[in-house]
């Protein structure tokens, strides 16, 4: 989501865990009064803090971990996972899939849109085909390149009509696929495979920026959106599976400050602060760890710094890997993170290695000081200029920054000047290629390496904020989408990030764990192994 994690999505996006946002307000006095009113009348209310505003609401144009976390409450896709970490059927009631694993046949149960109108088949095959279609500049299009010849209508190769998604009629989808993928059934869980209401979208493009136009048709609707201020989710009653939904309400404030946050929290004015939608403040860590009140949930991400490939002295890959080897990530975790990360030597996490020794030593500073003065000898300078690390605004992030910003200063000798930007500016400056080095984080969309990989496949890829690009990589990629071996297909995709580390367009720093605190009575939240939450099953005892 981030996920931009903040996610992309993925995620992620990130947030505190994955590509973090900002955005503020305030303390709400009356919060803690609206609680004890809540509890007088017995109601479920859910107090949460958003760390940013939401960049959008729409499932489509998601890339990042705050705004996938309104969207998994406010819509439902074929699938859902469920606390078991494991893809359900949810507005599929049944999935048929052909003996060659390339045609599934979706069987819609009957469901309703919040506003009522009923949600069919067309809505799922309008949603996929707009995320495709090149004129939205979806950055999660990618992730429908599964469907036959998604990939080809979203480069302008081929036409709508030719993408393998078709309604048959009001209640049944068909899906043809380039290749069988064990895994669609959790990515037809994803937001970009959510459906959106056709009539809706079609009438008015801003229909997902104000709560009185938004419409979904998941466990929650939206009920108020005050920007930047805060957003109140209510329990939807058109929903199919409402029966199971326990809250009334979701409340979200929005503090782009963790000692704020936690301060609010622990004066009964917040019931959950931290991950993964905010971060707890690093200062606090030790303390909520002794007191036994912090959750800690390794998870299925990486935080990292990106390059800008396409400026020097970073178009030198020398240059990029001796800033990544000068980096002292055990350091970083033990002194400023303080919540059992693990420091990342390659671009996939530990939950699905491709290689667990990794591709290089944590604070190698030997060999990055003689990797830098070959780099510099290849671009003809005898000293590196002033280097820009940006981040966008939250304490965690800026203290990260700062020791590394120190770790770079001792060990290469380099003068790093730290920027920091709000959310929506930070992550609209990335995309368009303003900066030298960013931060950033990935959770993972599904269960398999491909999805950290694939990112960095095209030049001018949704989330490869880099511009890096390689022929021997895209190749093995591509070897290995048509692979059905499993051990063939895992050996391939070392080779390519073995390629990837080599040239190290991102500089990986460390593996995700999400840290928060919560009431003791909430029961039911779901955090899933790649960090989204899921608040369907939650409630107070």
């Amino acid at each position: 989501m981030k996920k931009n994690i903040f996610i992309a999505m993925s995620s992620l996006l990130v947030l505190g865990a994955a590509l973090a946002g900002c955005g503020g307000n305030s303390d709400n006095p009356s919060q803690g009064s609206q609680a004890e009113e809540a509890k007088k009348t017995g109601s479920q209310v859910l107090r949460l803090n958003l760390h940013s505003e939401p960049p959008t609401a729409d499932p489509g144009l998601s890339e990042d971990t705050t705004s996938s976390a309104i969207i998994r409450a406010t819509f439902d896709g074929l699938t859902r996972i469920g606390a078991d970490g494991q893809p359900h059927e949810s507005v599929a009631e049944k999935i048929d899939v052909s003996a060659d694993g390339l045609t599934y046949t979706f069987h819609l149960r009957d469901s309703k849109w919040s506003n009522g109108d009923p949600v069919t088949a067309h809505d799922f095959e309008f949603a996929w085909k707009r995320a495709l279609d090149p004129k939205t500049g979806a950055a999660y299009a990618y992730q429908l390149y599964y469907i036959k010849n998604g990939e080809a209508y979203n480069k302008n190769k081929a036409k709508a009509e030719d993408v393998g998604v078709k309604a048959l009629d009001e209640k049944t989808l068909e899906v043809k696929l380039e290749r069988p993928t064990p895994f669609f059934k959790e990515l037809t869980a994803f937001p970009t495979y959510f459906p959106v209401n056709k009539k809706l979208v079609e009438s008015n493009p801003n229909w997902a920026m104000q709560a009185s136009t938004h419409v979904g048709n998941g466990p929650f609707k939206m009920a108020e959106w005050e920007h930047k201020n805060k957003l109140v989710l209510v329990k939807n009653e058109n929903y199919w599976d409402k029966d199971v939904v326990k809250m009334d309400k979701i409340e979200f404030s929005m503090v782009d400050d963790e000692n704020t946050e936690l301060s609010m929290f622990e004066r009964d004015e917040l019931d959950w602060a931290g991950a993964p939608i905010s971060a707890l403040p690093t200062d606090a860590i030790p303390m909520l760890k002794e007191s036994g009140k912090m959750h800690n949930k390794t998870i299925a991400g990486v935080y990292w710094y990106k390059f800008n490939t396409e400026q020097p002295p970073f178009n030198n890959a020398k240059i990029r890997k001796a800033f990544a080897y000068a980096i002292d990530r055990q350091s970083l975790i033990d002194n400023v993170l303080q919540a059992g990360q693990l420091p990342a030597m390659g671009a996939v996490p530990p939950t699905m290695a491709l290689n667990k020794d990794g591709y290089f030593k944590d604070n190698d500073v030997e060999t990055a000081k003689k990797l830098l003065a070959e780099g510099m000898k290849e671009l003809g300078i005898t000293k590196l200029p002033t280097v820009t690390l940006s981040y966008n605004t939250t304490e965690g992030h800026q203290k990260i920054a700062q020791a590394i910003q120190d770790q770079w200063k001792k060990a290469l000798g380099v003068d790093v000047r730290l920027e920091n930007k709000e959310w929506k500016v930070y992550i609209e400056d990335l995309h368009q290629g303003k900066f030298q080095i960013g931060r950033q984080g990935w959770l993972g969309d599904f269960n398999d390496p491909i999805n950290f990989l694939e990112l960095f496949k095209e030049k001018m890829g949704g989330n490869n904020d880099t511009r890096w690009e390689h022929p021997k990589f895209k190749e093995l990629l591509d070897q290995a989408s048509m692979e059905n071996d499993t051990e063939k297909r895992k050996q391939i995709l070392a080779e390519a990030e073995s390629i990837f580390m080599d040239e190290m367009p991102v500089i990986p720093i460390y593996y995700y764990t999400h840290s928060w605190v919560q009431k003791e009575n909430l029961k039911g939240v779901v955090i899933s192994d790649l960090g989204n939450v899921d608040w369907k099953w939650a409630s107070f005892e």
